[in-house]
């Protein structure tokens, strides 16, 4: 200001000199001005200069964090002095002026050419190969549910970022797309940080800190199986622990019957003891919450880490978390403590239940694309990922005595090579394939397979208090299979032996139900593989066969004179007939061994004619008869024909 003031005091001076001045004096002032207003403009060049750089630095990225970046998984800050007198001065507040002018121009100019970044961003001079990365951040926490959708699928389908644009991703995503991206097939594992540190424990203390979480848990109102699972569970744990102290070790007890069917360490068999109970007490909501509380789900993952070999433990745990992400309050705990990334690996497994087990995982807490809920028993074989495939109708498969809902499907028969290793050429030799040939072959389908626990004999029933009918399984079952949305589309069923006597109970008991109307009447057609429907042979010879000396309840309802099957059978007869289902029956010619000691043909041809429908002799014993040998099989083809002809309207909407 004085500089200035001072120019115009000599200009002021010449144009009012009354007497002509010399002329040395003329250009002195001249000089003078040239002097002053020049210094005034390379000062104010170099202030504007020094003032544009330092706001291009402020405004810019480090490439040097950028080159970290590559290498890390964290984001680098730069932190900020908080010194209050740094900020004094005339210049600090011209600066703080001129940089809130420009970053309006910044903002503006954005908005104006392509508006790329949500407010947090609007600042940030990002280059172009960058843009992509924040754009699909931006996009997938918008709140357009379709925008979101269409986020998670460019992420998924990007496979030419550089390491840490993935991690960028990790890190800045919101739980609803890293469950998304877990769920999409294409997605690569670096979108997925590793699970947080657990929590250290004591060298072998694994065990009892088991037991300490089982022994959290409530104890009261709980049915007898739940109780039975408990007590056992926490009564071999402290046998543990005593054999450990004292260099013994005995099972004793009610746990002898299990002792004999591991061949694990016991501490491992102890273990397998705490988690069936603890998969019962999952069952219940408010339990949920109490495994939760104590530090569950940090357990959970420090056993499924350690027996990474072990694939029983492994599923079991898995089954627990299914069951606690059935509930949504939880969601957000199972997301922190890492279990999404744990999930998203076991999804790429060529072990088809391993595989299974964790789309169940992820299925339940994906809110934004999945209505349904899938409880424990349920498990979806077809579409495991999101797809932009539309599903038209359902196929559910339901298992018989001592079966369950992989190992019944399975190829007929390497089973002992498939257990030492999982063949990759699905096509050669597939262990379910429903999910590996029918997928293929019907797309639009969305498969289900049903597990419950059955047994030949009480002497091997996993819950000896547990002497469920047939009547009580379909209830549950019906109950499972609606949470699921079976009914909402039309619906074929294919069961196997005593799977299909809970098929016709199910129809039976939803036909009753008005709030089960919906599964009657989208029902289409029944496939039965050598349902007893006129009982079978199996009961008579209990009394020869050294497991069957006390025969469960299942085998009892089987027998030939059984007044509960005459009456399902007269009855679903009848409601078939009226409702016009479709049906297809295989029965099998050969006899099958049970256990060591006798063979017997086991669902005879006449028990296995319903009355209605097809009627199919096949050259195979009673456990192959729902297996085809190879993919062009006759089994196989003709069950395909069935499935695409009753379901050919449905297919073509």
């Amino acid at each position: 200001m004085s500089l200035a003031a001072y120019c115009v005091i000599c200009c002021r001076r010449i144009g009012t000199s009354t007497s002509p001045p010399k002329s040395d004096t003329y250009w002195r002032d001249i000089r003078n001005i040239i002097k002053f207003t020049g210094s005034l403009i390379l000062g104010g060049s170099l202030f504007l200069t020094y003032e544009v750089l330092a706001l291009k630095k402020a405004l810019a990225l480090d490439t040097q964090v950028v080159e970290r970046e590559k290498m890390k998984s964290y984001i680098y800050v730069h932190t900020v002095s908080l010194d209050k007198g740094e900020n004094h001065g005339i210049a600090w507040q011209a600066r703080k002026e001129l940089h809130k002018a420009v970053r309006k121009v910044l903002a503006t100019s954005a908005k104006i050419l392509r508006n790329p970044f949500a407010d947090a961003f609007s600042t940030v001079d990002i280059e172009d190969h960058e843009c992509a990365v924040w754009l699909l951040l931006r996009k997938s926490k918008s709140d357009d549910k379709t925008a979101r959708l269409e986020a998670v699928r460019e992420m998924s389908e990007t496979h030419h970022w550089h390491d840490y644009q993935y991690r960028i991703i990790a890190q800045a995503c919101d739980p609803k797309t890293l469950i998304g991206l877990a769920r999409s097939k294409e997605s690569d594992l670096r979108f997925f940080l590793l699970p947080p540190p657990l929590p250290c424990l004591k060298e072998d203390s694994t065990e009892e800190e088991l037991r300490q979480l089982l022994a959290s848990l409530p104890q009261t109102e709980l049915d007898e199986c739940i109780q039975y699972f408990t007590s056992l569970a926490l009564s071999e744990s402290s046998q543990s622990l005593a054999a450990q102290k004292g260099g013994l070790w005995c099972f004793g007890g009610n746990g002898l019957p299990y002792a004999e069917s591991f061949g694990e360490v016991p501490s491992a068999t102890v273990e397998m003891f705490c988690l069936e109970a603890i998969v019962k007490h999952s069952e219940i909501s408010t339990h949920c919450d109490k495994i939760e509380a104590n530090g569950g789900l940090q357990l959970l993952q420090r056993l499924y880490r350690l027996h990474k070999d072990c694939p029983k433990v492994q599923r079991n745990i898995m089954r627990i978390i299914g069951n606690m992400a059935l509930n949504e309050h939880l969601h957000s705990s199972i997301v922190r403590s890492g279990w999404v990334s744990i999930m998203a690996e076991a999804m790429k497994s060529h072990h088809i239940m391993e595989a299974s087990h964790a789309a169940r995982i992820l299925a339940n807490l994906d809110r934004e694309t999945v209505q349904e809920k899938y409880q424990d028993g349920v498990y979806v074989l077809h579409p495991q990922y999101r797809t932009s495939q539309p599903i038209k109708a359902d196929v559910l498969f339901i298992h018989g005595l001592m079966g369950a809902a992989f190992k019944t499907w399975r190829q007929q028969d390497s089973e002992q090579a498939v257990i030492e290793k999982p063949i990759e050429d699905e096509d050669r030799y597939t262990t379910c394939w429903p999910k590996t040939w029918l997928a293929k072959d019907c797309p639009a389908l969305r498969i289900i397979s049903v597990e419950y626990d059955t047994s030949l004999s009480d002497w091997r029933a996993r819950c000896p208090m547990e002497r469920r009918s047939i009547a009580f399984r379909s209830n549950e079952l019906l109950r499972k299979l609606r949470a699921a949305g079976v009914g909402d589309r039309p619906v074929v069923w294919i069961s196997h032996s005593m799977g299909g006597l809970l098929v016709k109970k199910m129809l039976l008991e939803a036909s009753k139900k008005p709030e089960m109307s919906t599964v009657i009447n989208n029902t289409r057609g029944i496939i039965f593989y050598s349902v007893p429907h006129h009982g079978s042979h199996l009961a008579e010879y209990s009394v020869n066969v050294r497991y069957l000396l006390f025969p469960s309840l299942e085998v009892k309802e089987l027998s030939k004179d059984s007044p509960a099957l005459k009456k399902l059978q007269d009855d679903f007869l009848e409601l078939a007939k009226d409702k016009n289902f479709q049906v297809l029956n295989f029965v099998e010619t050969l006899p099958t061994y049970i256990g060591s000691m006798i063979k017997l043909h086991v669902v005879p041809v006449e028990s296995a004619d319903l009355g209605i429908g097809d009627l199919i002799p096949v050259d195979v014993n009673h456990l192959n008869i729902c297996k085809p040998e190879k993919k062009d099989a006759f089994l196989y083809q003709r069950t395909l024909q069935f499935i695409r002809e009753t379901l050919a309207k449905d297919l073509e909407n």
